[in-house]
C-alpha cells in the first residue's frame, strides 16, 4: 500500500513545497552573493572565460609537467580561492579597509626585502618565498596603496589638504620608486591609478599639474639615458632590468621605419610580438573555437601576458571585442556605484578598484595588439597567476563592501540583514557620524582618530 503520510487531498501542496524549496536556493543565493549583481555577473564571466582559456593556452607547461589537467587545476583553486576572498571582503564594512595602511607598511617592508631573499624569474627579482608560499609584494603594496590613498582623500577638509598631499606624494614615491627597480610597468600603473584618484578625489589642481610637470620630465630623462647608456653596461648587474626596457623601446620605435622583409622577418627582440600578431590574423571575426590555437605553442607567455591574443584566435574579434567590454562595464559600473554612494572613503575606494582593473587590462590588451611595448602586465583575472588571481579578487571584494555598506538606501530585492543595517551606521569619512553608540564603530573611529593624529603629528 501506498504511505499517505506524504500525500493530502490538496493536489497542489506538493507543488507549494517544490516552490518554497526553490525560493529558499534563491534566498540562500541572495545571502551568499550580496552586492551588485553586475559586478558578480562580470567576474562570473570572467572566470569561465579564464578557465576556458588557461586550459587552451597552457600547451607549453602540460609539456615541461607531463601532466594534462596540472596547470588547470593549479588555476582552478587560485579562483577557487579568490571567490572565498570576495566572499569575505565583501561582508566586511567599508570602514575596516582604513587599516590598509598597515598593510602598506608591510608590503613596503617586503619590497624592500624581495632583491635580497627573493626569488628570480626572468631576470626580475618580483617574488619572495615565505613559509612555502610564493608572493609578489608588488601586487599586495598596489592594493593597500591604492586604499591608503583613498582614505587620505576622504580625510580632506580644506585644512590639511596640504599636508595630506605630502602625505600621498610621499608614499607614492617610495613604493613605485622601490616596485621600479624590478617592475617598471607595474610602478607607472600604479602611479598613474592614484594620479587619478587624487583628480577625482579634488586635489587642487595646480599641485597635480606640478607633479605632472615633474613626471614627464622624469619620462624624458629616462628615455634619454635609454638612449644613451652603453649596452655594455646593461648586460648584467643592477642596470640590467634597464637593458630589457632598452630593447623593448628601441624596437618599438623602428617597427615603423622597416622595410617589408624586415617587418616579416621573426627574430629574438620581435619574438613575442610577431607571434601575437599572427595569433591574431588567424582568429579572423569568429576564431579557430577555443583549443583550436596554434600559437600558443610559440607565444612565451601566452597564458598570462599575452593571453589576450590566443583569445582573438580562438574567439575572433568578436570574442576580443566583449571581453574588452567587461572590463568597460567594471570601470562604467564602479563610477555608478560610485556615484550612488553617499561617503567618501568607499566613493574613492571603488573608483580606485575599477581604475586598477579596467587600465591594466587596457595596457595588456595593447601590448597584445603591439599599440604600446611589451609590460608585462597580466590580464586581471583571466591571466594565469597566483597574488595577481587573488588580489585581483580583491578589488571585486572591495567594490562589493562599498556597494552594500556604502549606499544607504535599500535595494529593491537585496536582502540585508539587521547586522547589515547596523554595520551601515557610521564610518570613516569627514562626514561620518561619529557619535554611533555602537561599539565596534566606536573603536574603529578610534582607530581612524589614531592613525590621522600620527600623520599630523609627523
Amino acid at each position: 500500500m501506498l504511505d499517505n503520510k506524504n500525500y493530502t487531498d490538496n493536489p497542489t501542496e506538493p507543488i507549494e513545497e517544490v516552490k518554497t524549496s526553490g525560493s529558499t536556493l534563491v534566498e540562500f543565493g541572495h545571502k551568499i552573493f550580496k552586492g551588485d549583481k553586475v559586478i558578480w555577473s562580470v567576474f562570473i564571466i570572467l572566470c569561465i572565460i579564464s578557465l576556458i582559456e588557461i586550459f587552451s593556452a597552457t600547451s607549453t607547461i602540460v609539456y615541461r609537467q607531463q601532466n594534462q589537467f596540472g596547470p588547470i587545476l593549479r588555476h582552478t583553486m587560485f579562483l577557487i580561492g579568490g571567490v572565498g576572498i570576495i566572499l569575505l571582503i565583501h561582508n566586511i564594512p567599508y570602514r575596516f579597509f582604513s587599516s590598509l595602511i598597515f598593510v602598506l607598511l608591510g608590503a613596503i617592508v617586503l619590497l624592500i626585502l624581495t632583491p635580497f631573499i627573493g626569488e628570480s624569474v626572468n631576470n626580475a627579482d618580483r617574488w619572495i618565498s615565505i613559509m612555502g608560499f610564493t608572493i609578489q609584494p608588488s601586487e599586495i603594496a598596489k592594493i593597500s596603496l591604492m586604499g591608503t590613498i583613498a582614505f587620505l582623500l576622504s580625510k580632506q577638509n580644506g585644512h590639511n589638504d596640504g599636508i595630506l598631499f605630502k602625505w600621498m606624494i610621499g608614499l607614492m614615491i617610495v613604493v613605485c620608486g622601490i616596485i621600479a627597480v624590478d617592475n617598471l610597468s607595474t610602478a607607472v600603473l600604479l602611479f598613474g591609478v592614484c594620479y587619478l584618484l587624487m583628480f577625482i578625489g579634488n586635489v587642487k589642481i595646480t599641485r597635480l599639474l606640478k607633479v605632472a610637470g615633474v613626471g614627464i620630465a622624469i619620462i624624458l630623462l629616462f628615455v634619454l639615458l635609454l638612449n644613451i647608456i652603453p649596452e655594455s653596461w646593461t648586460d648584467s648587474g643592477p642596470l640590467n632590468r634597464l637593458g630589457t626596457w632598452q630593447n623593448r623601446i628601441t624596437h618599438f620605435g623602428e617597427a615603423k621605419e622597416m622595410t617589408e622583409e624586415e617587418y616579416f622577418t621573426i627574430t629574438d627582440e620581435n619574438y613575442q610580438v610577431a607571434h601575437a600578431k599572427i595569433a591574431i590574423s588567424n582568429g579572423g571575426v569568429f576564431g579557430v573555437f577555443p583549443g583550436n590555437s596554434t600559437e600558443r605553442d610559440f607565444l612565451p607567455q601566452a597564458y598570462s601576458d599575452f593571453i589576450y591574443a590566443i583569445i582573438i584566435e580562438e574567439m575572433g574579434l568578436l570574442g576580443g571585442m566583449f571581453v574588452l567590454l567587461l572590463y568597460l562595464v567594471i570601470l562604467i559600473r564602479g563610477g555608478i556605484i560610485a556615484r550612488k554612494t553617499e561617503k567618501l572613503f568607499p566613493k574613492y575606494l571603488v573608483m580606485g578598484s575599477a581604475l586598477m582593473l579596467s587600465i591594466q587590462a587596457f595596457i595588456n590588451m595593447a601590448v597584445a595588439v603591439n599599440l604600446i611595448p611589451v609590460t608585462g602586465q597580466p590580464l586581471p583575472l583571466i591571466s594565469r597567476g597566483g597574488t595577481s588571481t587573488l588580489i585581483t579578487c580583491a578589488y571585486f571584494g572591495l567594490i562589493l563592501s562599498a556597494d552594500r555598506f556604502g549606499i544607504s538606501k535599500k535595494k529593491e530585492g537585496d536582502s540585508v540583514d539587521s547586522d547589515d543595517k547596523s554595520n551601515e551606521v557610521g564610518g570613516i569619512d569627514g562626514d561620518d557620524n561619529k557619535d554611533s553608540s555602537n561599539p565596534e564603530d566606536v573603536s574603529v573611529n578610534g582607530l581612524e582618530d589614531k592613525v590621522e593624529f600620527e600623520i599630523y603629528q609627523v
